[in-house]
């Protein structure tokens, strides 16, 4: 028998879950996260799960939520719909011809491929070629009230058994946190993320922050910059890690070969998907740079997609896939994913492992929505 992949129909949630915490960064404060989720509806029955990572505002990057989901409804989907495909990434290349958009592609990809994966039997790590059953985990402290406090949440998180630390830094509160937490922790690996606050004129704080020790700088200067990050690194000995500027395969060969950044951290959704990140990995290979995978405040559908990606060999730094219990009260899947000992386990069963709880998805969905193949 031929597989093939054929998408009978699409179903659409938009959730606002409110977060457990108070998170804040340069780009401002969240209390909440609007969650875009997709099940595409296979020929025989299996389903396939995606999750969106645009943002209401276009803070991080371009897209939001409003834009991505006119896309999908108006334009993706009826073009896949109904339609037969040897594989998912054929179906992908049919939307070749629209430009950019990366996120709102790869959320139908990271469907499609969770679908492919539950067609085949088999976890999402094995076709992604993965090679762990499990994946070190960081976490990603937001800015704190004080240098007290920072340390406390460290600490706490630390107790939890959390292999990396990342502190959020802005300008006017960057090596005061970080001397305050590597005082009280000489030996934890810790890093730092900029969300792009910060231009040349910085570089001399930089500088005084290479005496801490830090595993990497993450992000420092604009969004969409490679050539200052370049002057800013040959200025530092602390390596670079980029986030928000590498698009895509080709930017990470372009941002390496430059050596604007010297770590990359990956975003699925950031790059257009799960193929454009697997080109990404091998890129990284080439250069012998280190990856890991950023997590973007996602539920338990995008957190388990990025814990089967971050099983690929590139993946050598603990990501932010902290539990999901640290974020939700409840969450959207019915399986817990939460770190033990500083691991999360991959989910092995087909495709992405989890199943979606749909009666608490369409009680809290603000909008649900079917597109079927022809209309």
């Amino acid at each position: 028998m031929t597989l093939a992949l054929h998408i009978t129909r699409a179903e659409m949630f938009l959730l606002k879950l409110p977060l457990k915490f108070r998170f804040e960064t340069s780009f401002g404060v969240q209390t909440a996260r609007t969650v875009p989720l997709i099940v595409l509806h296979g020929a025989n029955g299996e389903v396939g799960l995606g999750e969106g990572v645009m943002e209401d505002a276009p803070m991080f990057r371009e897209e939001t939520v409003t834009g991505a989901l006119y896309l999908l409804k108006e334009l993706f989907l009826p073009t896949v719909l109904g339609q037969s495909f040897a594989n998912h990434q054929a179906m992908m290349l049919r939307l070749s011809g629209f430009r950019g958009n990366p996120m709102a592609k790869a959320m139908l990809e990271a469907a499609a491929w969770d679908l492919w994966a539950r067609t085949l039997g088999v976890p999402l790590a094995r076709l992604l070629g993965g090679v762990r059953t499990q994946v070190a985990v960081g976490v990603s402290l937001g800015i704190q009230e004080s240098e007290a406090a920072t340390v406390q949440a460290v600490e706490t998180h630390l107790g939890q058994g959390y292999r990396r630390i990342k502190l959020k830094i802005k300008p006017g509160w960057d090596v005061q946190p970080v001397r305050a937490v590597r005082s009280a922790f000489p030996d934890i690996a810790l890093t730092v993320d900029a969300n792009s606050a910060y231009t040349l004129e910085h570089a001399r704080t930089f500088q005084n922050l290479d005496a801490y020790g830090l595993d990497y700088i993450e992000q420092p200067l604009a969004y969409d910059d490679l050539l200052d990050h370049a002057a800013l690194q040959r200025r530092v000995a602390t390596p670079l890690c980029l986030d928000e500027c590498i698009v895509s395969a080709e930017t990470a060969r372009k941002a390496l070969g430059l050596d604007a950044g010297r770590v990359i951290n990956v975003k699925q959704g950031r790059v257009g998907g799960v193929v454009e990140s697997l080109r990404l990995h091998d890129v990284a290979q080439a250069f012998s740079v280190p990856l890991w995978c950023g997590g973007m405040l996602e539920s338990g559908v995008g957190r388990a997609l990025n814990i089967h990606l971050s099983t690929l060999p590139g993946f050598t730094k603990p990501g932010d896939t902290a539990s999901a219990s640290r974020y939700w009260e409840r969450d959207v899947i019915n399986e817990p994913l939460e770190m033990v000992g500083g691991y999360q386990q991959v989910p092995m069963g087909p495709g992405l492992g989890v199943t979606l709880n749909s009666e608490f998805v369409e009680s809290v969905a603000s909008e649900h929505w079917t597109t079927e193949a022809g209309h």
